[in-house]
C-alpha cells in the first residue's frame, strides 16, 4: 500500500461527525461554530466531494480539514443504469469490502435504497446478500456516504426525498450506526427530510423493534414476514425462531404502532409454489386479522444459481385478492432494475466473482 492510500485510510470521515461534534471541532481551534454548518451544506446540498470545493472557507482551513478528515472514504467502482431509470452503485471501502445502493426514480420521487452491513447474517434462503454471511457493520459515515453518492446522480438541482433502508444487511442489527446517520440528515446544513419519508426494513427482531419504537422518531417500519406460520418461516428465514417467532414479531409490531402511531407494513416475498398459494393467504389473514397493518407483496426477483422461482401472475392476483377481501390493505411491488441485477447482493457477487452456491432445499408448504 502506498503512502497516499495509507493516509486516506487513517483519516476519519467528516460524515461520521454530528453537527454538534463538528461545531466542537471548530470551537476547539478558536473558530466560529457556523463553519460546521457551512461544511455540511457543501456536502449535503451543494454536492461537494472534497474540501477544496468549499470556496467560502479560507484556504488554510480547507487544508487543515483535508489533513484531518476525508469527505468520502469509499469509491464507486460500478454504476449500473436500468432501462426503467433505476441506478445501482457498487461502493468499495478502503478495507476492500463493498456494498450496493440504489436510486429509484418514479412518479416525481427520488428514493434512495441503502445498505447497513457488508453481507447479512439473517440467512434468508432466497437472498443473494446473505449467501456469504455478514462481514461487518457499516459505520455512520458509510451509511451517509451512500446517500450522498446517490444524490449526486440527480445533478446539482436534485435531492433524494425518500429513503428506504432495505439494502444489504439487517438494519436493526446496526442501529448504533443507522440512527445517528438518519439523525444527521436533519441537523444544520442537512437535508431536512421528514422521518415519515424514511422506511426501515427488518427481518423482524422483536427487542430491536421495541428499541426503535422507544427512539421516538416516527420512521416507517417494514417487517419481512414471508410466511404465515413459524414452520414455513423457519425454513425460509433460518434465524426466525431464534429471534422469537411470528407471534413475538407481531406483538413487537403492535407495540411500534401504539408507540409511534405509524402503521406497520408486512413484506411478503412470493416464491412460486412455496408460499404463494391460497392457503398461505388465508393463514396470513388469520394472523393479521384485527391489526391496522399493510401488506406489501413482492414477487420474487430471481437470483442466478438459486432454484427459487417467480410466482405466476395468477397466484399473485389471487393472493392479493384474498387479503383484500378480508379488509387487509395490500399492494404489489413493481419490479425495478431487473436488467441491472437489482436484487440485493447480485451486483456485488458478480463484480467480486463470488460463486453462488445454491442453498435451495425441499420446502414444505
Amino acid at each position: 500500500m502506498n503512502d497516499e492510500s495509507s493516509t486516506v485510510v487513517r483519516r476519519s470521515s467528516v460524515l461520521g461527525l454530528s453537527c454538534g461534534q463538528l461545531e466542537a471541532w471548530f470551537s476547539d481551534r478558536g473558530l466560529p461554530s457556523f463553519r460546521a454548518e457551512q461544511v455540511r451544506r457543501w456536502l449535503f446540498t451543494k454536492q461537494a466531494s472534497a474540501f477544496d470545493q468549499m470556496t467560502d472557507l479560507p484556504v488554510p482551513l480547507r487544508s487543515e480539514l483535508n489533513r484531518e478528515f476525508s469527505c468520502f472514504s469509499g469509491t464507486v467502482i460500478e454504476h449500473a443504469q436500468s432501462r426503467d431509470d433505476t441506478s445501482k452503485l457498487l461502493v468499495r471501502w478502503p478495507d476492500n469490502t463493498s456494498v450496493e445502493c440504489v436510486l429509484i426514480r418514479e412518479n416525481g420521487r427520488s428514493t434512495a435504497c441503502i445498505s447497513t452491513q457488508v453481507g447479512c447474517a439473517m440467512g434468508c434462503v432466497f437472498c443473494a446478500t446473505g449467501l456469504d454471511g455478514v462481514v461487518r457493520n457499516l459505520t455512520t459515515a458509510e451509511i451517509i456516504e451512500q446517500l450522498l453518492h446517490l444524490n449526486h446522480l440527480l445533478g446539482p438541482s436534485g435531492q433524494v426525498d425518500h429513503i428506504v433502508v432495505m439494502g444489504m444487511g439487517e438494519p436493526l442489527a446496526n442501529l448504533d450506526s443507522l440512527l445517528p446517520a438518519l439523525s444527521s440528515l436533519n441537523q444544520k446544513g442537512g437535508w431536512k427530510i421528514s422521518s415519515r419519508r424514511i422506511t426501515i426494513s427488518t427481518v423482524g427482531i422483536p427487542r430491536k423493534i421495541i428499541e426503535l419504537a422507544h427512539n421516538g422518531n416516527p420512521y416507517h417500519l417494514a417487517i419481512s414476514l414471508h410466511a404465515p406460520d413459524d414452520d414455513l418461516r423457519d425454513q425460509l428465514v433460518p434465524v426466525s425462531l431464534k429471534l422469537g417467532g411470528i407471534d413475538s414479531i407481531l406483538e413487537a409490531g403492535d407495540f411500534f404502532f401504539q408507540s409511534t402511531g405509524r402503521q406497520v407494513t408486512y413484506e411478503y416475498v412470493l416464491l412460486g409454489e412455496i408460499n404463494d398459494q391460497s392457503g398461505h393467504a388465508r393463514r396470513l389473514v388469520s394472523r393479521l386479522a384485527g391489526r391496522k397493518t399493510h401488506v406489501n407483496l413482492i414477487p420474487y426477483n430471481p437470483v442466478k444459481g438459486l432454484d427459487y422461482q417467480q410466482p405466476s401472475k395468477q397466484s399473485v392476483l389471487a393472493f392479493s385478492q384474498i387479503l383484500r377481501n378480508h379488509g387487509i390493505s395490500v399492494t404489489t411491488r413493481k419490479k425495478k432494475g431487473v436488467d441491472i441485477s437489482a436484487a440485493c447482493g447480485q451486483l456485488r457477487r458478480t463484480r467480486s466473482r463470488l460463486p453462488v452456491v445454491s442453498t435451495s432445499k425441499s420446502i414444505s408448504n
